[in-house]
């Protein structure tokens, strides 16, 4: 599967939070995410272990009481079922990887 870059077909999945399913094999699935500043991911956990990239912005992070701000060239790691949050400090995009795949995110 390959994809080159479109900026439509994003959904929002939260307000001010949008993503887009880029690319996807048997175990994983690659989606960007573009986050408007003061947007808030609520605490949450899910089965898939989650592996993201700051391309620009800054996110504050919450899992496990650790605080962790995300700037350009950031990188972050959650465990699957490990509790996490985010604010949306700037502007934001990201990458992120989940494994296995989250169908939910796949439309």
């Amino acid at each position: 599967m390959f994809c080159k870059q479109d900026l439509s077909n994003y959904s929002q999945i939260l307000p001010g939070i949008s993503k887009k399913a880029l690319v996807y094999g048997d175990n994983s699935l690659l989606c960007e995410f573009h986050l408007k500043q003061g947007s808030i991911i609520p605490p949450h956990k899910h089965p898939q272990e989650q592996t993201g990239y700051l391309i620009s912005g800054r996110l504050l992070f919450t899992s496990n009481e650790n605080k962790f701000i995300a700037e350009p060239g950031s990188s972050w790691n959650f465990k699957a079922d490990v509790e996490h949050s985010a604010e949306v400090l700037e502007d934001s995009v990201a990458i992120e990887l989940f494994s296995p795949i989250r169908q939910d995110y796949l439309t």
